[in-house]
């Protein structure tokens, strides 16, 4: 009966490991950068696509992007005890010491910096900047000027970036307009995201979207707008890519559109439904975009 007890209790603290080990590389969205970048490097790739260049930059993607998250959970456990959605991390709760957390975020960044290294040396230089500019930048940042958003949307558009130069070792001009396309994506999904957050960030002493008089500056709207605008433009920019057919970019404009109707309802409204619906749209748009310039 004992041992019976003994495993159980030994099971069940592997699965709250295992459990703290995923909210702490933020696995839902690590997965969402990793297949972005797996979309763009098919794209890129084509006909000349490469199993091996494919795990190796998606096993050093996930792991890059752990131990940038990680980082991040480290410099903020004292902040995120304040929100709702992180109060329950594990180094936030204390769960997890420091020191595990910096050990666990030194050896997913060595490895995954040296699996795209492995590949071509500026997919690691690009996955190790990507690492800095978010953990050491970005999120100390947060707390000091809403100017951090632009600087996280950096990191955040890069993985596409990297997926390019997996296969190709250069920049070229598709890597920079994928880059384009998820640098401006993000301007609205995280605006979006952070008025429906506002008060949780404002707990935790963080500076995201602009205020006016303590309230959410209404221009946020207008903004998410005018850079949902800007895709289109970035868009129609595919056409001096040869690879990429003339179906694939007025779906992705007509795609487009749409987001930039979904920010300019935003605007207008200003309230909690019309920042959800662009928030859902904006989860929709990335992936269909990147598949449709896949496939078509």
């Amino acid at each position: 009966m004992s041992k019976v007890k003994t495993y159980q209790l030994n099971k069940s603290k592997s699965n709250s490991l295992l459990s703290d080990l995923g909210i702490l590389v933020k696995f839902k969205l690590t997965m969402m950068v990793v297949i972005s970048s797996q979309l763009a490097y098919a794209i890129s790739a084509g006909a000349a696509f490469d199993w091996m260049v494919f795990s190796f930059l998606s096993l050093g993607g996930f792991l890059i992007t752990g131990a940038a998250n990680t980082l991040n959970q480290v410099l903020e456990r004292e902040f995120d005890i304040n929100m709702e959605r992180t109060k329950d991390r594990p180094l936030a709760a204390k769960r997890m010491t420091v020191s595990t957390g910096v050990m666990f975020a030194g050896f997913m960044s060595l490895i995954g910096v040296s699996l795209l290294a492995l590949l071509n040396p500026l997919s690691g230089l690009l996955g190790m900047l990507s690492m800095i500019i978010y953990a050491f930048i970005y999120t100390p940042l947060k707390r000091v000027s809403t100017l951090s958003v632009g600087i996280g949307a950096i990191p955040g558009a890069l993985p596409v970036l990297i997926g390019c130069t997996a296969h190709s070792g250069a920049l070229t001009i598709l890597g920079i307009l994928l880059f384009c396309i998820q640098f401006l994506w993000q301007f609205p999904h995280f605006w979006a995201i952070g008025f429906l957050a506002f008060e949780d960030y404002k707990k935790a002493g963080f500076k995201l979207l602009p205020e006016h008089n303590g309230m959410i500056d209404r221009r946020v709207g207008l903004h998410s707008f005018i850079y949902a605008v800007l895709l289109i433009a970035v868009i129609f920019s595919l056409s001096v890519v040869s690879t990429i057919s003339a179906i694939a970019i007025v779906f992705s404009a007509l795609m487009t559109v749409v987001y930039a109707a979904y920010s300019l309802n935003f605007y207008i409204k200003h309230d909690r439904s019309s920042a959800r619906k662009l928030m859902f749209s904006s989860f929709v748009y990335l992936p269909v975009v990147l598949i449709v310039l896949l496939v078509f």
